[in-house]
C-alpha cells in the first residue's frame, strides 16, 4: 500500500493539494483514502461534503476521514492515564487536574498516526494520503514515535523489573499505587504500535513526503528547514509542490512586480531542491473546492505523472564500508557546521540540527568502533567510524616495563 504525507507552512494550500492528489489518484482507478491529522481539519471544506472520523465516501474510489484526536487518545492512553491519575490523586492532586496533567503534549496527534498502521494492515486501499498539520507540528509528530520508543525501550523495562520486586513489600508499607500488569501491557502495546508506524513511514518502497510551498521567501526558508529535519529522521521527500504561481497570461501591470519576484523564488526552489521533482500549480481564479475543481488542480500539478508512483528515491541515512572502518552518511542540506552538534554515548549517536535532536542506535558493526571524524561532503554529513589507533609499540613496551 502506498502512503503519501503532505505538509507545508500554514496557509500554502497543503490540504487542497493533498485533496487534489487523492481525487487524481482515485480517478486513475486507485482505491484511495485521504485522512487528516491536522487538528484544524479542512478536508471537508475542500471536498464540500460532510466528513466524519471514519471512512466517508466522497466519490468513486475515494474515501476521506478527519481523525478525532481526542477519541484516539481515549482508546490508546486510557489504561496508562488511569495509573498516572491514581498516582497524582495519592499525592493530593485533584482528579480533573490529574487527568489534564497525565496527557503528554502531542500525544493526541501521535495517536492519529496509529490510523496509518490500521489502514496499511487492513489493506483496503491502494493509496493512503495523509494531510498533516503545518510543518512545525508535523516535524514534532513524525519525531515522536522514535523519541517515545527510546523511552519505552529503556525506562519501562527497568521500572517493570523494579515494580515486580518491590510490590509485595511496598503494598504492606504504603498506600502508594503500584503499577500493575495492565499498565505495562498497555505500554508494550503502545510501543508495538509506534514501532509499526515508524517502520511504515520510513519504508522507502511505500512511504514518501510531498512538501507544499508558495514562491515566497519565508515559505521557502521553512521548506528548506523541513526538508533537512525530515532527512534527519529518515523520511523521504519525493516531490516539492509549488502552489499559487501567477500564470503567464496575467498581464495586468499590478502583478508585474509579483511575477518577477516569483520567478526569482522559483529559481531558488530549483537550486535548493533539485534533483527532487518540482511540481507546480498556478494561482486559480477561484477557490478550488469540490471534486471537479480538485480534479482540475490534480491535472495541473501532476500532468501525465502517475500520482501513486514514488517520484524520487533518496537515502537520507545509510552506512557504507570505507577502508578498515565505516562511514555513516546523513543527507542534511541547508545545514551549516555551527548549527550541528554530534557526540557518542555508548551504543547511541546523538545528532543535533538546530533545535531538533535525534538519537541513533548504532548497528553492531559500528558500536565496536569509535567516531574518528565528521565532515560535510556537499549536502551530506559523513561520520567516520574506525578502531581506536593502536598504542605506539615503544610506548607500550616502556609502560609494561614501568
Amino acid at each position: 500500500m502506498r502512503v503519501l504525507l503532505f505538509t507545508g507552512k500554514g496557509g500554502v494550500g497543503k490540504t487542497t493539494v493533498a485533496a487534489a492528489t487523492a481525487v487524481r489518484a482515485a480517478g486513475a482507478g486507485n482505491r484511495t483514502m485521504v485522512m487528516s491529522t491536522d487538528p484544524a481539519h479542512s478536508l471537508a471544506d475542500s471536498f464540500d461534503v460532510e466528513i466524519g472520523e471514519h471512512a466517508t465516501p466522497v466519490t468513486k474510489n475515494l474515501w476521506a476521514e478527519q481523525i478525532d484526536a481526542q477519541s484516539r487518545l481515549e482508546s490508546n492512553w486510557r489504561e496508562i492515564q488511569d495509573y498516572f491519575v491514581q498516582l497524582m490523586n495519592w499525592a493530593g492532586v485533584d482528579t480533573i487536574q490529574a487527568e489534564e496533567l497525565s496527557v503528554i503534549p502531542g500525544l493526541d496527534e501521535i495517536f492519529s498516526l496509529i490510523d496509518v498502521k490500521t489502514h496499511v494492515e487492513e489493506a483496503k486501499y491502494d493509496l493512503l494520503v495523509v494531510d498533516c498539520a503545518p510543518t512545525a507540528e508535523t516535524l514534532r509528530l513524525l519525531s515522536l514515535p522514535e523519541i517515545m520508543n527510546w523511552y519505552i525501550e529503556r525506562i519501562f523495562p527497568v521500572q517493570r523489573r523494579l515494580v515486580k520486586g518491590v510490590r509485595p513489600i511496598m503494598s504492606k508499607m504504603t498506600s502508594l499505587p503500584i503499577a500493575g500488569d495492565r499498565f505495562f501491557a498497555a505500554i508494550e502495546r503502545l510501543h508495538r504500535n509506534l514501532d509499526a508506524v515508524h517502520r511504515i513511514l520510513t519504508d522507502e518502497e511505500s512511504s514518501t513526503v510531498r512538501l507544499v510551498l508558495n514562491p515566497e521567501k519565508m515559505v521557502i526558508a521553512e521548506a528548506r528547514r523541513t526538508y533537512t529535519y525530515l532527512g534527519l529522521f529518515g523520511y523521504r521527500v519525493d516531490a516539492i509542490v509549488v502552489n499559487r504561481i501567477i500564470p503567464d497570461d496575467v498581464t495586468d501591470p499590478y502583478f508585474g512586480k509579483w511575477k518577477d519576484i516569483q520567478a526569482e523564488h522559483l529559481q531558488t526552489v530549483r537550486e535548493s531542491f533539485e534533483p527532487v521533482p518540482i511540481l507546480t500549480a498556478r494561482l486559480f481564479d477561484r477557490e478550488m473546492i469540490g471534486v471537479s475543481l480538485l480534479e482540475e488542480m490534480g491535472r495541473e500539478v501532476y500532468g501525465d505523472r502517475p500520482v501513486i508512483d514514488v517520484l524520487f528515491r533518496d537515502h537520507p541515512i545509510r552506512v557504507r564500508r570505507r577502508g578498515g572502518g565505516y562511514v555513516l552518511v546523513m543527507r542534511l542540506p541547508f545545514v551549516a557546521r555551527e548549527d550541528m552538534d554530534i557526540h557518542r554515548r555508548g551504543e547511541e549517536l546523538y545528532v543535533r540540527v538546530g533545535t531538533y535532536k535525534r538519537n541513533l542506535i548504532l548497528p553492531q558493526s559500528l558500536q565496536r568502533l569509535e567516531v574518528r571524524g565528521a565532515n560535510f561532503v556537499g549536502d551530506q554529513l559523513e561520520i567516520v567510524f574506525a578502531k581506536a589507533p593502536a598504542a605506539d609499540a615503544s610506548e607500550t613496551g616502556r609502560s609494561a616495563r614501568g
